[in-house]
């Protein structure tokens, strides 16, 4: 299901994350080079697009941050590189 090592962008129930799980315990992981999400693009670029190009309009780079699966509404893999900066 989720492996150690993977990037993902996670949806919550109220926010976005996006980074590399390096642990998990119970419904909690734990992800590095973690990003926070606060806008996935923009009404010209469907969320589809975002995932496929990696372009995300707003973002806050956090380093690192534990989340709860069980507020989890979705996980996507995300196939690029991390962001390590904010904009």
């Amino acid at each position: 299901m989720f492996k150690i090592g993977e990037k993902v962008f996670i949806r919550t129930v109220t926010f976005h994350l996006l980074g590399e799980i390096v642990e998990r315990e119970g419904d909690w992981v734990r992800l590095k080079n973690a990003t926070w999400v606060a806008d996935s693009g923009n009404p010209n670029l469907p969320f589809h697009e975002s995932l496929e190009t990696g372009e995300l309009d707003e973002i806050e780079y956090v380093g690192e941050v534990r989340v709860n699966l069980a507020t989890a509404t979705d996980v996507f893999a995300w196939a690029h590189d991390l962001p390590t900066t904010s904009k």
